[in-house]
This record gives C-alpha cells, structure tokens and sequence, in this order.
C-alpha cells in the first residue's frame, strides 16, 4: 500500500510526490527500469516517490481501462502519467493513505507545475471519476488487463502454465512482499538476531528450516535501522533466494574448492556462498561489469573475497582458466516474473517475445558451463520466474541434450516454487517465485 510522506519520515509536498512518481509512471511506459528511474529522483523524495509509484504500477491495469472510459484520446504522456497515477491511488481501496479531496487538489497542483494548461482538464476527469467511481472500476474490472494488473499476454500464460493456481499468483504479484534478511551464518543464528531486533524496537521471526538464516520483518524498515547491517551482519534477501547457496554447496565442499557463481550480481548468492563455508576458491562473473561493483560492495561490507570477472559465461574461452568447478550456480537471465511484487514495473517492461530470448541465453548458458563441471560435480540452475518455459521446460530440454547430467528432486527445494503461501516449504510466508534444479554429472 502506499505509505504518507509522514510515515516514510519525509514531509515533501503531496504535490511534488505525485509529479516524480508520474515521472516514474511514464519513465516504465516508455521501457525504463523503475530501479533506475528512483535512482534519479531527488534524494529526499525518494522513499516517498517509490511508495506512490509501486501502488500505481500495482494499480496500473485498472487505471490506464479507467482514464480510457474517462478520456478515450490519450492526452499527452506527461499529463497521462500524472493522471494514471491519481486514478490509482483513488482506486477503493480499505486503508487509503490520502482522502479523495486532498489527491485531487494535490494532483491539480502538480498539474499546475508538470502542464499547466492541463490543471482543468485533470480536475474534471479527477472528479467525474469520484462521482461515478463504482460504476467506472466495475466496467474497468471486466477486462483481465484491468481485473487483473498484468498485461493480458501474461495472463495468458500464467494460465496455461498454472491451471489452478494463476489467479492465486496474480493476486499475490500485487501485494506488497515482506521484508526478509539474512543472518550471516558465521557471526549469528537467526533467533541471535531476532532479539536483538527486538532490542532495537523491531518485531521479527526467524523462519527456521530449509532457510535457517532467515528472518521477517512483520513490517519493513530502513536499512540503516537494522542492528549489524553496515558491519556485515545481515543482509537483505528473500527466502527462496536463500535455497540457492545450501543447494550448491550441498552438505559442504572440501577445502579450497573450486566454485563458480556464473551470472553473479547484485552479489547477495555469491556473499550466501562464503558465509556458509569461507574457504571456497569463489569466481564472481557477470556480463555487466558495473553491476560487478555491486558485487565488490557487498563482498566489502562482509568482509569476504572472491574473483570477480567481468565476461559473458557463455564465453568460456574469455575467462576460464582449464580447470574444472566442483560446484557451478547459475542464476540465469530471466523475466523476472517470480519477482514481480517487489519490482511491480517487470510486468510492464516485458514483451511476449522476450520470454523465448530468454529461454534461448538459458539453453546456452547451461550448455556452455555443463563441461566445466568436474564429474561428481553440482550445478544448481535457477531463474527468479514462474514461466515453465524458463524452469521445468528447461530444465527436460537440457535433460534431453545432455545424457551424462543427473537431476535431483531434493525434498523441499527443486521445482517451481510459487509466491503462494501453499509453497511446499512450511512454515514459510509467501516466498519469491522461482525455479531451481540440481543437476550432478556421472
């Protein structure tokens, strides 16, 4: 839900709040990162931007059918964005943040600074929607786009994929995720850290087994709030993430083993690896090598190492030395589809046709890395989506290639995992969706 300026500790204007979350609106509907578009926002109006900006792109469906029955001629896109997010913080909502007068008089104002000739025109659409509002979102409600918050495409193939549990997963997309850490294994236990968040002021759970570093905020706060955080004690990461580095490293490596984290950033599996066991002769690549700093970030801030290479994994020729991994993870390029309510702009951003590129880097990137792989060896692959054709559809195809490789159906953590509370890893809240699969090689 979106949150006051007052309850994000800011005291920015309505108005201009309103004017950089519709920057942002219109920054994801030309194909921009929201990540990237709040990294631009004014410091001190960040927090609060990013809260309007989730609950529009959560909203965005229903509002973009509304302000069609509204005003069928898009207006310009400046004025479009600005509307599409007020209509969205009208929708009915049981907890609204602001009162239907004070977002129509602070997006007029906003108006009145983004376009000023617009300023009637968004006050008239603003207030006709208000007198026939039940009737508007209950004919904006009769398309799926519009019901359902994701494009009809997605729909689509989220019910050909899930049969039973599509509108399940719809629904949860559009709820904001909790925030979950992750304990360093080798400084604290989840319950260790839990009070001394209580100490702090801050109600938490550790989530136990098969995520024994794991632990929930019943409600998010800054990182700067958290006890240890700049020291390396806990890092923020969701609990499917979390199976990622206890399934590479199964029940422990040798000494000095030799590990690859092939598509490594933002770094938070690559620093999982080396909390739960620090002698590992760890290779970092990715492809991009300014997100690699991020890496190094996280690595500094934990104080541990690793080898970090800038270069496309598919181009072993680029960057491997010869020798072979004992354990290979790759978190693979993907939609995202898995992720979607804690970055609500993906659904927005991707194309049908995206799905099958994506799908086609996955194939290669498993091809490429299987005969770096030591015989006996581990490779986990995993992709933060809910598609089947980026999971288990993959997963038989690469089967199908590649004779010598075994798969593993480890009880509680391979397969589909949905952002369901019925995620076959009780006593888990709703996890990120994602695929992951064990594969050793005779």
């Amino acid at each position: 839900m979106s949150q006051s300026p007052q309850s994000t500790g800011h005291s920015a204007p309505l108005h201009r709040l309103l004017s950089q979350a519709a920057d942002a609106v219109q920054g994801v509907r030309e194909g921009k990162s929201l990540t990237d578009l709040l990294a631009k926002a004014p410091a001190d109006l960040r927090p609060g931007t990013q809260a309007l900006a989730f609950t529009a792109l959560r909203r965005l469906g229903a509002a973009e059918a509304a302000r069609q029955q509204l005003a069928p001629k898009a207006p310009p896109p400046r004025v479009d964005a600005l509307l599409l997010v007020a209509l969205a913080l009208l929708w009915p909502d049981p907890e609204p943040a602001y009162t239907d007068h004070t977002l129509v008089d602070q997006a007029v104002n906003a108006a009145k600074q983004r376009a000023p000739a617009s300023a009637a025109f968004i006050n008239a659409v603003l207030r006709r929607f208000l007198r026939e509002r039940e009737a508007i979102v209950a004919a904006a409600e009769r398309s799926p786009q519009g019901a359902f918050n994701h494009p009809a495409w997605w729909i689509e193939k989220l019910r050909q994929d899930w049969p039973s549990q599509w509108q399940a997963i719809l629904a949860a997309n559009n709820r904001p995720p909790p925030m979950t850490l992750r304990v360093h294994a080798q400084r604290a236990t989840a319950a260790e850290y839990v009070e001394r968040l209580a100490a702090a002021g801050i109600a938490a759970r550790a989530l136990g087994a098969p995520t024994p570093q794991a632990v929930v905020l019943d409600k998010p706060v800054p990182v700067s709030a958290l006890p240890g955080f700049a020291e390396g004690l806990v890092s923020v990461q969701d609990a499917a993430a979390q199976l990622a580095a206890p399934l590479t490293l199964g029940a422990g490596l040798k000494p000095g083993a030799r590990v690859l984290d092939a598509c490594s950033a933002p770094g938070g599996k690559t620093a999982h690896l080396l909390e739960l066991q620090s002698d590992l002769q760890l290779t970092a690549l990715d492809a991009d090598a300014q997100r690699l700093t991020r890496v190094q970030d996280n690595l500094n801030r934990l104080g541990q190492q690793a080898t970090l290479k800038a270069a496309d994994a598919r181009q072993t020729a680029t960057w491997w030395d010869g020798s072979p991994f004992d354990a290979i993870l790759l978190d693979a390029p993907c939609s995202a589809s898995g992720i979607v309510r804690r970055h609500p702009d993906v659904r927005w951003l991707r194309r049908p046709d995206d799905i099958g590129a994506l799908a086609q880097i996955q194939a290669e990137l498993l091809d490429a890395l299987w005969p770096l792989l030591a015989p006996g060896g581990r490779l986990v692959y995993a992709t933060c989506s809910v598609f089947r054709a980026e999971g288990q559809a993959q997963l038989d195809a690469f089967l199908q290639r590649h004779p010598d490789a075994i798969s593993h159906a480890v009880a509680g953590f391979t397969g589909h995992l949905l952002p369901l509370a019925d995620n076959g890893l009780q006593p888990q809240p709703p996890l990120d969706g994602f695929f992951y699969a064990l594969l050793t090689r005779s």
